[in-house]
């Protein structure tokens, strides 16, 4: 038996592949009832040891049914709840690995086999926290106008991110954790949380580093935009307030924020009606949590003092099939953008490609690979002191006859070194497992993680410097630069 303590009161892990793991510890009251749309609020805690040994079901969501829905999903709207893997429970103040997990803000859990921070554990000595947080419309609803005790509503999901980061910083050291060291990372929607956390000034002094893959930090919702989610959200569920929303169930709320989605995220029809190209159900700025958008934060200085590593996937979008886009499609992807002259660069450049092969260039670099370069050029020129480190992983898979390429999630179990973990053979495609480029990437993450020093030149405005991860993993300068310049202007 495994004991540790906490402010709540005891809890009992297991020994699970060497390494000591407490799952389904919460880190917050169950926010159903009353506390539904509403602020996390502290957990009342036990009295009795509390067994930690299962992990806790997921936010409530529809099942992806995607390449990265590897673990079927056990739902319940008491979710906060947070898990830690840790080589000792003693006094050794280890770096503290805290993962958010992605899926849109609309699906995900923190306990996908690809996050399994064992090797973490293992290799670098690094305690391991992921969490669930609240998801979609019960966590980013905002229904503000209703009164003070919904103030928080468009952004209860990120206030859940930032509950748990408290819980760590007050209790992970009686887990083996040194609170001065925590990095927070995520991917996708993980890493729109950090970026969103960075910006804060509520997560201010919680973490030390950070390392969003695949995000950056324009992927929040102006007020506006978010009443048009909140009305159409409204109108779906059959309510005009938030006290009728309470008798609901949440599988009646689940069917109304998919109506919802359905209409709005029309994919390059979105921009024209949410007026901006963000999904429904994302944070909300202009709240106390999130005063602005994350990037003009950021440059004000939100994030000065906390180095950053960050970076994206080559292929981003062929996880969603922009590798059958044709050519009217293309054009009307580029007017939805205000991209048409980035893609008429990518015909120059490319002059051999496919409209395939130009959308998923085109829709790579507007969502993913832009706002990690505007993340680091915002912070550069707020403070030029503080290192950021950049990434490009460009390992290709192998699957559908190589049209996946280097596609959106396929770093993940490179970084934490879990190549073997289900699912990841399907992204991988047929032949050799990469086990080099994974080694690579796993070093650089604990080398960051525990030194904040993945082991590469930190980049600059002048010469770009970014890691590139292959077969041959190799340092270049701006690469792809020419596609960047050529984004000059547009957001």
């Amino acid at each position: 038996m495994t004991i540790a303590q906490t402010a709540y009161g005891p809890v009992e892990g297991r020994e699970k592949e060497g390494v000591l793991l407490f799952s389904g510890i919460p880190y917050a009251a169950p926010p159903t009832g009353p506390r539904r749309f509403r602020a996390p609020e502290s957990h009342e805690g036990w009295k009795q040891t509390r067994q930690a040994l299962k992990f806790y079901p997921a936010a409530p969501q529809y099942p992806t049914g995607g390449m990265t829905a590897a673990v079927p999903v056990r739902w319940d709207e008491d979710c906060l709840a947070l898990n830690i893997a840790t080589p000792a429970i003693d006094d050794a103040r280890r770096p503290v690995l805290f993962w958010i997990h992605g899926g849109a803000y609309r699906t995900g859990q923190g306990n996908v086999p690809w996050y399994n921070g064992a090797q973490f554990v293992r290799n670098g000595d690094i305690v391991v926290v992921s969490i669930n947080y609240r998801l979609g419309a019960l966590g980013f609803t905002d229904l503000s106008r209703f009164g003070d005790e919904f103030a928080t509503s468009g952004v209860n999901g990120t206030l859940d991110q930032i509950a748990a980061l408290r819980w760590v910083k007050d209790n992970i050291a009686n887990f083996g954790g040194d609170p001065e060291r925590i990095t927070i990372a995520g991917e996708s929607a993980g890493a729109f949380s950090v970026c969103t956390l960075l910006a804060s000034p509520m997560a201010r002094g919680l973490f030390r580093a950070a390392i969003p893959q695949s995000g950056g930090a324009q992927h929040t919702l102006p007020r506006e935009a978010a009443k048009i989610v909140a009305d159409r959200f409204l109108e779906a569920v059959g309510a005009d307030n938030p006290m009728t929303l309470q008798a609901l169930d949440a599988q009646a709320i689940l069917d109304a924020q998919k109506q919802v989605a359905e209409q709005l995220d029309q994919g390059i029809d979105a921009n024209e009606t949410l007026g901006v190209p963000v999904q429904a159900f994302y944070p909300v700025h202009g709240t106390d949590a999130l005063p602005d958008s994350p990037l003009n934060l950021i440059a004000q200085g939100a994030s000065n003092g906390v180095p950053v590593m960050t970076g994206t996937n080559a292929h981003e979008t062929t996880l969603w099939e922009y590798y059958n886009t044709d050519e009217a499609r293309l054009a009307r992807l580029g007017d939805h953008y205000g991209a048409g002259k980035v893609l008429q660069t990518l015909r120059k450049l490319h002059p051999d490609a496919g409209p395939g092969d130009l959308a998923v260039a085109l829709t790579t670099d507007f969502t993913f690979r832009m706002p990690a370069v505007r993340l680091l050029e915002a912070r550069a020129g707020a403070d030029p002191n503080t290192p950021s480190w950049m990434y490009w992983f460009c390992w290709e898979s192998r699957q559908f006859n190589g049209k996946l390429k280097a596609t959106h999630a396929l770093e993940i179990p490179f970084a934490f070194d879990n190549l073997d973990k289900p699912g990841v053979d399907v992204f991988l495609g047929p032949g050799d497992v990469p086990q080099t480029v994974a080694s690579t990437m796993h070093q650089a993450w604990i080398g960051f993680i525990r030194d904040l020093d993945p082991g590469w030149a930190p980049y600059t405005l002048k010469r770009r410097e970014t890691m590139r991860f292959d077969t041959e993993s190799i340092l270049v300068m701006d690469p792809e630069g020419p596609e960047r310049e050529a984004w000059a202007g547009i957001r």
